[in-house]
């Protein structure tokens, strides 16, 4: 495929089911639709300070992805990356940004490490609910809760929301400005005030987060006061949890849709200076999400979406329309996917039951897991960052591309690409949501969904939960495999043992011509009771290790290499054999192992004996039979060759 021309932006954010989220990538993948840009989502799907530290760590890695040389702009949700005042991410994220970024960079809401930063303007959607409350239901009295004293976006809340009901000719009682902290005990304690008469009660509370409304609304409820009745309480921030409250709550989105829309128009006038931009226009009415608390009647539709979002039916008629254009979680659990994926025995068998499972997170155009090479390797577990290539071992497309789910089919390609196909042309712009894929702290990879931008909504719970059974899934094949290798490989030596070797031996028939040769190679260590007896048996060790790899190194990539017992070895291939190709590779491992001992420059020499011998495979009927042969030219090799010394 061609490389693309298509300008690729970059969005770094945390939890991307969220609802913050959500709205950035709105407003980013309505501004990219325009322009016709690909969007890159790189995401953490839990919150940096997550209660599991190993899992936490898994999750950051996908932040170590990221080539920053590969994006025309790059927009970063700084409110998002500094959680609970943690730094240390968007630290390192900026100080990687500065040296390698070739673009446009931007911040959203809360500026950091120099970086321009795009500013959450809420001014006008906090003069509308307060509007609401005195044109719509003739507040005169309003309490404004806040958030903390001192902080500039609780007091610039506050002065907003001020102007705004002082423009009414009303004012705000110094008793009922109040500062919290943006949570539910805010909330809490203000209605234990109000209840108690320590604070006058007014005609509304107006709380600057949905959270400190509904604890308003929680703890007056509690005290035997009664919303909307006796207090209007009214949010901001347009909450799942203000929708689907016992009392529904009157609230309005934040700007977060514009300032994502407003990072791509600045991008696009810098990287494209000669083309329009064309600017989100928010409307304040639009965003104003009607509820019981103020006296309103509920808005069902918006109870129904959020619980739709939320929840999950274990019972329904699915239909095309349920797969095309829903995210559901009923459809994720109630398939038992969990129990599929542990079901596999082997590890192409687990990837492709993640294939099989890819109908649960649609509509996506393309489905790719990419996974380290040496993913099943338990002993090389990497925590931090990826190795310089990674596999793409899983591809599902919608959009007629080639699929991958057989290990043939793998694609070998450098992490510093990302995703190859990312770059490639494309008759129209996607977005790609890049999550890890882990297990703890351990890095196995990254999947990558692909979708129309405008599905960015769909982006919920039921993907997240997807990736834990994916992550579990091959962790569980992990151990498998390793089970199922020591069980036919020599532990010393890492050659397949003689389970292995039948093993190995049947798979090499299946694929065998009826014109193959059967060829058998047997190695016998010279002198090991001597070495053990004399140097000890780490001396012996040593020496069973240096023919094991002369044997390993004269095995071709269509043969076995076999540790049989405690100092015999085999080398078995199917194919096309002769004299002269025996005696060639008896010649490479003499050179081979006795240049290993001179090099080794131990007071003994490690030696070996060989014997080589090959038959027709339609004229043979065991390979024991075949191995007996070499193993007696061996045999007759190592008596001459010690009369030869004697």
């Amino acid at each position: 495929m061609a490389v693309s021309k298509r300008k690729t932006l970059c969005f770094i954010t945390c939890v991307p089911e969220s609802f913050h989220a959500h709205r950035l990538t709105k407003g980013i993948a309505a501004q990219c639709e325009k322009y016709g840009y690909h969007l890159a989502e790189f995401a953490s799907m839990i919150t940096l300070e997550f209660y599991f530290k190993d899992y936490a760590q898994g999750e950051r890695n996908i932040y170590e992805l990221i080539n920053y040389e590969k994006f025309d702009g790059i927009i970063l949700d700084n409110i998002s990356l500094i959680y609970a005042n943690q730094t240390d991410l968007i630290e390192t994220l900026c100080t990687r940004i500065k040296e390698k970024a070739k673009c446009p960079v931007y911040g959203i809401g809360i500026p950091f490490g120099g970086i321009p930063t795009i500013d959450n303007n809420n001014s006008e959607l906090l003069r509308e609910i307060c509007r609401h409350a005195i044109e719509t239901h003739h507040c005169k009295k309003i309490c404004i809760l806040t958030g903390m004293q001192g902080n500039h976006e609780s007091e610039e809340r506050l002065s907003v929301m001020r102007d705004e009901i002082e423009k009414h000719g009303l004012s705000v009682a110094d008793e009922h400005i109040v500062y919290g902290d943006f949570w539910y005990t805010s909330g809490n304690r203000l209605a234990e005030d109000i209840a108690a008469g320590r604070i006058s009660r007014p005609d509304a509370v107006i709380a600057v987060s949905d959270h400190m409304a509904l604890g308003v609304i929680e703890k007056l409820t509690e005290l035997g006061m009664k919303v909307p009745e006796d207090i209007r309480v009214l949010g901001f921030d347009a909450t799942p949890e203000a929708a689907l409250n016992e009392i529904q709550l009157t609230t309005i989105e934040s700007n977060f849709v514009k300032c994502g829309a407003d990072a791509v128009d600045r991008i696009r006038a810098e990287i494209e200076p000669d083309e329009p931009v064309i600017p989100y226009e928010p409307d304040a009415k639009e965003m104003l999400r009607i509820g019981m608390s103020c006296g309103c009647a509920p808005d069902f539709k918006r109870t129904l979406e959020s619980i739709k979002s939320s929840l999950y039916y274990v019972s329904r008629n699915y239909t095309d329309e349920t797969f095309n254009d829903n995210i559901d979680i009923g459809l994720l659990m109630e398939n038992y996917i969990p129990e599929q994926l542990a079901s596999a025995q082997t590890p192409i068998a687990c990837l492709q039951q993640i294939f099989q499972s890819f109908f649960t997170i649609s509509p996506y155009a393309n489905m790719y897991i990419c996974l380290r090479e040496d993913w099943l390797d338990m002993e090389n577990d990497l925590t931090t960052g990826y190795p310089e290539k990674m596999r793409l071992v899983l591809a599902s497309s919608k959009l007629g591309e080639p699929e991958i789910y057989n290990e043939d089919q793998h694609i070998t390609f450098n992490t510093s690409e990302m995703l190859p196909q990312m770059f490639t042309e494309r008759d129209k712009p996607y977005a790609f949501y890049f999550s890890a894929v882990h297990f703890g702290s351990k890095a196995l990879g990254y999947a990558v969904l692909q979708r129309n931008l405008r599905d960015c909504e769909k982006f919920n719970l039921v993907y997240r939960n997807w990736l834990r059974f994916v992550n579990t899934a091959l962790e569980m094949t992990r151990s498998k495999n390793r089970l199922s290798v020591m069980s036919v490989h020599d532990k010393m030596t890492g050659l397949l043992n003689r389970r292995g070797m039948y093993e190995e031996y049947e798979l090499m028939l299946k694929r065998a011509k009826p014109d193959d040769m059967l060829f058998a190679c047997v190695i016998d260590m010279d002198g090991l009771k001597y070495i053990n007896d004399t140097f000890g048996h780490s001396e012996g060790d040593f020496g069973i290790l240096a023919v094991s790899e002369a044997a390993m190194a004269i095995t071709d990539r269509h043969e076995i290499c076999v540790r049989s017992g405690g100092d015999e070895f085999f080398v078995i291939g199917i194919g096309k054999y002769n004299t002269q190709i025996c005696s060639e590779k008896i010649n490479r491992f003499n050179g081979l192992l006795a240049q290993k001992s001179e090099e080794a420059g131990k007071p003994y020499s490690v030696t070996a004996s060989i014997g080589c011998t090959f038959r027709s495979l339609s004229e043979t009927e065991k390979l024991d039979d075949v191995l007996i042969l070499a193993d007696e030219i061996m045999y007759h090799n190592k008596m001459q060759r010690n009369m030869h010394r004697k």
